[in-house]
């Protein structure tokens, strides 16, 4: 009876080592997908510059592409709720990989075709797959541990995020805007029709060679996946997604969650779409050289979502959430009214502020929500992302009318609603303690 009591014992340790190792392992390729989306989101900021120059749009013209990236996310992120509650969330991840890697594939035909159609629809594609892997991997990070400490941990794991944006920024410079011809519009509407396809078709490759490279190692992740064992959901006893929606709509701090969450991505999706224009505006650099500065606002926002992340270990991520907006709101204003150096210092510090509003929006519009409805409530958060594709033709719509610097009044506007949203959560907190 002894032996058999201690290789019972044995065994059960064993099993807990090997479910704790899986669980390292899960969060360790989950948080890898964090960085995967940041490099799709701010390679996409900078294919507005490209799409300028090499056809020679406008403002609002090259804003199709956030339209659609961000538009994708709203038509995917409900579909992959459902989902991953039927099947599982490393189903979720596979699907997610899966249209992404195919979008960045589509980047070659479009290339050939010399579509700007076809690029929309390409990255309409792999943003689906972004939309997919938020939807699944955010509910699925915050699942990994206790309650009390989810805002902090998914607070972690999107520490990889613009760790992704400043690798997708240098692929950018260095691929795509260093191989970018010199000829502004005017210039090219001089050349011949063959001459300018030439320079076109050059300029064109140079983007999607670089997203067919990122296509390749999103196949190799799906293949490591496919084949990683990882923790499995169980999820809870599922009733309808009509139900979940009936629920999560007389719940305030998340019904009001999803609308701040609509304007913080909006406000970030302008923010960063015209950081290289206002550089190019205010400092006149080329598009090259300005995207050193969308570099440095994509370091600022890395370390003060580190030192953010440190703080809420002190300070409660509502308050924090709070001072952020508020200072957002300050720095906004000086992008607005000052001019050169003082403009661009300004624009970098909003990138700071920005830094813990998406996941800390997130995390405090799902407290207190488990379960089925916690997946269905995780995709009302992601198809708030449709902020960025319908307020950045606004912003883009206020530049060519009004100028570049006067468009900052739309994330302005933005930033005002996040505040109001949290203080009314801070106020809240306070009368139910």
């Amino acid at each position: 009876m002894k032996r058999l009591t201690k290789r019972h014992n044995t065994l059960t340790t064993d099993s807990g080592l090997d479910n704790n190792k899986k669980r390292l392992t899960a969060l360790i390729l989950v948080s890898l997908l964090f960085l995967l989306w940041g490099v799709a989101n701010n390679m996409n900021d900078t294919l507005l510059a490209a799409f300028k120059r090499i056809m020679s749009m406008s403002d609002l013209q090259t804003s199709l592409v956030q339209f659609s990236f961000y538009g994708a996310y709203f038509c995917f992120a409900l579909p992959a709720a459902i989902f991953i509650s039927r099947h599982t969330y490393k189903a979720g991840i596979l699907l997610g990989l899966a249209f992404y890697a195919a979008g960045c594939m589509l980047f070659y035909p479009a290339a050939a075709t010399a579509s700007y159609g076809f690029f929309l629809f390409a990255i309409y594609v792999m943003a689906g797959g972004c939309a997919i892997l938020e939807t699944t991997a955010n509910p699925y990070i915050l699942s990994m541990g206790p309650a009390a400490t989810a805002t902090r941990r998914l607070n972690i794991a999107q520490t990889l995020n613009p760790l992704g944006a400043i690798c997708g920024i240098l692929a950018s410079r260095h691929f795509i805007l260093s191989e970018l011809n010199a000829a502004d519009a005017a210039e090219r509407g001089n050349m011949d029709t063959q001459a300018l396809a030439a320079i076109q078709s050059h300029e064109l490759f140079s983007i999607s060679r670089t997203y067919m490279l990122i296509g390749g190692l999103l196949l190799a992740l799906f293949i490591v996946i496919a084949l990683t064992r990882m923790p499995v959901d169980k999820g809870s006893a599922h009733s309808g997604i009509a139900g979940s929606f009936r629920r999560l709509a007389h719940n305030k701090r998340w019904s009001y969650g999803v609308i701040a969450q609509f304007f913080y991505v909006g406000a970030q999706t302008g923010v960063w779409s015209f950081t290289i224009r206002l550089v190019m505006s205010e400092l006149g650099m080329n598009e090259s050289d300005s995207s050193l500065i969308f570099l440095y606002s994509i370091i600022a926002f890395t370390g003060f979502r580190f030192i953010f992340t440190w703080l809420m270990g002190y300070v409660s991520p509502a308050i924090l959430l709070a001072v952020s907006s508020i200072t957002a709101i300050i720095c906004t204003a000086c992008v607005i009214l000052c001019d050169g150096t003082a403009a661009i210092i300004a624009l970098v510090a909003i990138s700071g502020c920005m830094s813990l509003m998406f996941p800390t929006i997130y995390g405090i519009a799902l407290d207190g929500i488990s379960g089925d409805d916690a997946k269905i409530a995780a995709s009302g958060l992601i198809m708030a992302i449709l902020g960025g594709a319908l307020i950045t033709p606004v912003q883009a719509a206020v530049s060519d009318a009004a100028g570049i610097s006067l468009s900052f009044i739309v994330p302005l506007a933005c930033f005002i609603i996040i505040t109001i949203y949290i203080t009314g959560i801070i106020r809240k907190n306070n009368a139910t303690r």
